[in-house]
């Protein structure tokens, strides 16, 4: 098997399942389903009021922040390309009576799947490291766009992600921009999670994109950024001499040269 997406659903399809568990309260499920707001404290702080709004959460996995925005007043729609974690999503959706459509599919196909027009395109950690090219995506987000509409992004931030800690120092180890046709090959034997579950698709294809990248391809799409925010905290603990922020966010510790950790982007398409 060579095709990145076959590669990276097979690891997906057997996340979803070890995610569902939730034995380590990473995804907050039960906090979540007894009422509890699971959206980090940056994009929660950020996101405004979409009550009302027709939302396009892409690359969504198992459901629980497209039902977050849902407990918020939007009109949501999930997409995803496993099948297993839609199914974890509808699942949520019934538990907890919060309505959303959940499609499956990747993201260069929302156009035909998901077409909307949206009001909003929430797309948020981990999620474009799987995706090889920005100008695809970001006229992806263009096209599914209503006039006026607005994208929200938020994720791991380039410079980070080029770093691997070697004897307590992150060293540059990896490229700012990978290219669309080279993929970063990496093998975990568990998820993120802490979930000690060994999995048997172990192996990932997997992009780093830099901020000219995704600024750039979103401008070109036709989209004016109308915010862009560096954060020196992260929602997981990226390596591992990153020290708690908060109960859910991570940081580099006191002493460490400071850095971005992350980063999130607001962008209109014109009305």
């Amino acid at each position: 098997m060579t095709d990145p997406v076959d590669i990276n659903r097979r690891n997906w399809d057997e996340r979803a399942a070890i995610h569902a568990r939730d034995t380590t309260g990473d995804y907050m499920l039960e906090r979540f389903r007894a009422g509890e707001d699971a959206l980090h404290a940056i994009e929660a702080a950020e996101l405004g009021d979409i009550a009302g709004k027709r939302v396009l959460h892409l690359q969504c996995h198992i459901g629980r922040d497209t039902l977050c925005l849902v407990r918020r007043g939007a009109i949501a729609t999930g997409l995803d390309f496993s099948p297993a974690a839609l199914d974890v999503a509808r699942r949520l959706s019934e538990e907890t009576g919060l309505k959303a459509d959940f499609v499956e599919g990747t993201v260069d196909q929302a156009p035909v799947l998901t077409p909307g027009p949206f009001d909003l395109v929430f797309t948020t950690w981990g999620a474009i490291c799987w995706l090889p090219d920005m100008k695809d995506w970001a006229k992806v987000i263009a096209s599914v766009l209503a006039p006026g509409g607005e994208l929200y992004f938020a994720d791991a931030h380039p410079s980070f992600l080029a770093m691997e800690e070697t004897a307590g120092r992150l060293v540059p180890t990896y490229d700012f921009q990978t290219p669309a046709d080279r993929p970063l090959p990496f093998a975990n034997e568990t998820t993120y999670t802490g979930d000690p579950t060994i999995m048997s698709h172990q192996s990932t294809r997997e992009w780093i994109h830099s901020l000219s990248a995704v600024l750039g391809g979103l401008i070109d799409a036709g989209l004016t950024i109308t915010m862009f925010r560096e954060h020196e905290v992260l929602p997981w603990r990226g390596l591992p001499s990153l020290v708690p922020a908060s109960e859910r966010l991570w940081r580099l510790a006191d002493g460490a040269p400071r850095m971005p950790l992350s980063y999130s982007v607001r962008a209109r398409k014109g009305s």
